[in-house]
C-alpha cells in the first residue's frame, strides 16, 4: 500500500468532502501517522471510513468524524485540552499538534500504557495521561476545550464545570437511533449553549449513570 497516497485519497474524498475545511486541521490529519495508531492487524484500514475495533468493546472514530470533531473545537495553540477516552491515541496526537497541552483519561489501563507509547514514538511530550473514570471524577482544573469520544446517553452538566467560561466542549449526545454530535460552550457562570452540528453513531460511555435523566 502506498500510505502517502492512501493518507492524502482519505483527506480529499472523506474528511474534505464532509465539510471539513479548516486548514490546520486538514495539516494536522496530513502529519499525524494515523497507521501508527490502528491495532495490530488493521494497519491496511487506518485509511478506510470504517470504525476499527479497538478491544474493550471499544472503537476508533472513522475519519470523517474525527476531522469533524477537531475542526468543530477550534483549538488553538494556547488551549489546555481535556480528552476524555484515550483509545487508540491517534485524536490525542492530533490535539496534542493542535494544543498548547493535552490532560486524555480512559478507564482501561492497556489504552493508557498503549498511548503512552505511541505518543513518544510520535516525539507528542505535551499530553499527560490519566487512567480514570470520568463518571466518577473528573481532573481538579478547567480547561479550554474537552473532547469526548464517546457518546453521552443524556447530557451530564458535569462536564461544562471543567471548563472556563468561554471553553468549548465536543459531545455526541442521545440514544440510538439518533446521537447528535454538539459543540456546547460554557458561560460566564455555569450557564451554557449548545449547537447541534451533524448525527453520528459512537458506543456509550463506560459506567455512564443509568438514572441520570438531565435533558437541555
Amino acid at each position: 500500500m502506498d500510505t502517502e497516497f492512501a493518507r492524502q485519497q482519505m483527506i480529499a474524498q472523506q474528511v474534505r468532502a464532509w465539510d471539513v475545511t479548516e486548514l490546520n486541521v486538514l495539516n494536522v490529519i496530513s502529519a499525524v501517522a494515523r497507521e501508527n495508531f490502528v491495532p495490530q492487524g488493521y494497519r491496511d484500514l487506518a485509511f478506510a471510513d470504517t470504525a476499527i475495533p479497538l478491544g474493550h468493546g471499544q472503537k476508533m472514530m472513522t475519519p470523517i468524524v474525527e476531522g469533524r470533531m477537531l475542526q468543530t473545537l477550534m483549538i488553538t495553540r494556547s488551549d489546555r485540552v481535556l480528552e476524555i477516552g484515550t483509545g487508540s491515541a491517534y485524536i490525542t496526537a492530533c490535539l496534542a499538534a493542535l494544543a498548547s497541552s493535552v490532560y486524555s483519561l480512559d478507564i482501561y489501563n492497556d489504552f493508557v500504557s498503549s498511548a503512552a507509547s505511541k505518543l513518544e514514538q510520535a516525539g507528542l511530550s505535551n499530553v499527560e495521561l490519566a487512567c480514570m473514570d470520568a463518571c466518577l471524577e473528573l481532573p481538579d482544573e478547567e480547561f479550554d476545550a474537552i473532547a469526548i469520544t464517546a457518546s453521552l446517553p443524556r447530557f451530564d452538566p458535569r462536564f461544562v464545570s471543567a471548563l472556563r467560561p468561554g471553553g468549548r466542549m465536543f459531545a455526541v449526545i442521545g440514544e440510538p437511533p439518533v446521537r447528535e454530535a454538539r459543540l456546547i460552550v460554557r458561560g460566564r457562570e455555569s450557564d451554557w449553549t449548545s449547537t447541534v452540528f451533524f448525527e453520528t453513531d459512537l458506543a456509550p460511555l463506560v459506567n455512564f449513570p443509568i438514572g441520570n435523566r438531565f435533558r437541555f
